[in-house]
């Protein structure tokens, strides 16, 4: 979910603190999952964890789309927990669900997803991990695999993560003033499946659906990253994600599409099986109603 005006991220410095990790069982959307505590300076960070089922076999570190919430995303989450993968989910002071929210004005988002990022990675990364997110989350994941955005006064000027191995971007931001420019794009470093949908219009722009391509326009022509288009797909997939209180239909079936697509670039780039490869480049497609695309 975008923010419709220009962000202007105000640049405040950031210090890593002493990190206290609280946890309790809740229950979300039908699946089990925990929340966790992180503690930055006086920045509490709340985070969800859906355990692996079975051994765990990775990680992977999601961010939430603008103004949402981790547990909105319980379809797209449980394949993955299914597939052996430990999911870590932080809630971003732009969440409305977010208990503080209205401590933080909408331009200091930019750099607080930029912290919990980094303190998720270094807290539960381990040594490799996939970064994936949906709409603005998509951008925060897209640039610990290398993408060159805005970065606020005070960090890094490089936030890539050299242990990211891929990244899964949903619908992620065009090309935004203030955020990140087109050519940023072409810092992606690592494999990356970027998707979106023919109903996918940026909110409060002139651009088609096309535009949330960038990433993958712009990404190195390495034979490794992916662009998947699915007709009549929105932003929200009828509110099967992000938005469940959308009255729908839910494009549940379009979203399994997503996730199965998903499931064949995790097996093949982060597990290393070729036969999954095989598999996923047989899929390539110009054409609807799935299109598939490699560079």
């Amino acid at each position: 979910m975008l923010f419709s005006s220009c962000i202007q991220p105000l640049f405040n410095k950031f210090i890593l603190g002493l990190v206290l990790i609280f946890s309790v069982s809740i229950h979300c959307f039908g699946l089990d999952s925990e929340t966790l505590t992180l503690t930055a300076n006086d920045r509490n960070i709340s985070v969800w964890k859906w355990q692996a089922k079975g051994e765990e076999k990775g990680v992977i570190l999601f961010s939430h789309g603008a103004l949402s919430a981790p547990w909105k995303y319980d379809p797209l989450i449980q394949p993955w927990i299914e597939q052996g993968l430990t999911v870590y989910a932080p809630l971003h002071i732009d969440s409305t669900d977010h208990p503080e929210n209205h401590k933080y004005s909408r331009n200091m988002s930019w750099q607080a997803r930029l912290e919990d990022m980094q303190l998720l990675a270094d807290t539960f990364g381990g040594e490799h991990y996939i970064a994936a997110g949906h709409s603005y989350g998509a951008l925060t994941a897209l640039v610990k695999g290398g993408v060159k955005a805005t970065i606020p006064e005070g960090m890094k000027p490089s936030q890539a993560d050299p242990r990211v191995v891929m990244v899964l971007a949903y619908s992620p931001p065009p090309a935004m003033p203030g955020l990140i420019d087109k050519q940023g794009f072409s810092g992606l470093a690592v494999p990356a499946l970027i998707q979106t949908g023919t109903n996918d219009i940026p909110m409060g722009a002139s651009l088609d659906w096309s535009a949330h391509l960038d990433a993958y326009e712009m990404a190195p022509a390495t034979m490794d990253h992916y662009a998947l288009v699915l007709d009549d797909v929105d932003h929200y997939f009828g509110g099967a994600i992000c938005r469940p209180e959308l009255p729908g239909p839910k494009q549940l079936d379009e979203l399994k599409q997503v996730s199965d697509i998903s499931e064949l670039i995790i097996n093949g780039y982060f597990f290393t099986e070729q036969d999954a490869i095989n598999q996923l480049n047989s899929l390539l497609s110009s054409e609807g109603p799935t299109m598939l695309s490699r560079k």
